[in-house]
């Protein structure tokens, strides 16, 4: 693992009233010590009805846990019905938003150029992308994995400046591991994840791709978050079911700085 501070979060997707919301954070911070948020960043993603709630708690427990979003619309206002503007996230103090997740491009049609909207959205805000990318199962059998990945890290960059692309995350999610309980083994992660490396560094520069956030997303569990984090170009974990279990999440944060 790279000199990079690790960085796992918690995508909570469809689950949780905001009750079980406040109850489950706690519970997470409580059973972490308190030295570990020195040497890994620690975030939940919530769903939007929850994040007001979550928000009160971390800030009035002083939680040392950073506060995501799942999703947000790219434009600040207008008749976009069902959708979160980004300024009402950073009004939040959400720190972290994930973009281009497999689900909202498989279920619900965003495209490439929707999450690159995103991603300048988020950064116009002062909030982090967690840009997402990932090959599906007949991709993956066709060779296509190196190409599906970096055209869509490729298109999600576009536009923006190294400096950005440095600060910001990149979360390599293979959809055929998503809620599969199927997981790439650590070698195959870190293949993609130093591909991933590589073309930003062949984009921006050495500099971007030495600071830029790597995270593998795809069933990850407490048993294989060691050997992944251990490989060089994989810093952190997008965490989807494992991170409704407050203890769970808590083993997976401690592996990770193993």
């Amino acid at each position: 693992m790279s000199d990079r501070k690790p960085i796992i979060s918690g995508n909570w997707k469809m689950n949780l009233n905001h009750f079980e919301a406040i109850q489950t954070v706690q519970k997470l911070h409580y059973s972490l010590p308190k030295e570990v948020y020195d040497s890994v960043d620690v975030s939940v993603h919530p769903p939007f009805t929850d994040i007001r709630s979550v928000q009160t708690v971390i800030e009035a427990d002083d939680l040392d846990i950073l506060l995501g979003a799942q999703h947000c619309h790219w434009e600040e206002t207008g008749a976009f019905t069902g959708e979160v503007s980004p300024a009402f996230l950073a009004k939040l103090d959400v720190q972290l938003v994930v973009c281009g997740h497999s689900e909202r491009r498989d279920l619900f049609g965003e495209t490439d150029e929707m999450v690159n909207q995103k991603v300048h959205a988020i950064f116009k805000h002062a909030m982090t992308p967690i840009m997402c990318c990932g090959e599906s199962l007949d991709e993956r059998e066709a060779g296509e994995t190196e190409a599906k990945v970096l055209s869509q890290v490729a298109a999600g960059l576009d536009r923006l400046k190294a400096d950005q692309v440095a600060s910001m995350v990149i979360a390599y999610e293979p959809i055929w591991a998503i809620g599969t309980g199927k997981t790439a083994t650590a070698d195959d992660a870190q293949t993609v994840c130093n591909a991933i490396r590589n073309a930003v560094a062949a984009q921006f520069g050495a500099d971007a791709a030495a600071a830029v956030r790597i995270q593998y997303g795809g069933s990850v569990k407490a048993g294989t978050t060691e050997e992944l984090m251990a490989q060089p170009d994989v810093d952190g974990a997008l965490v989807g079911g494992a991170s409704l279990d407050p203890d769970e999440f808590a083993r997976i944060v401690q592996f990770a700085i193993a």
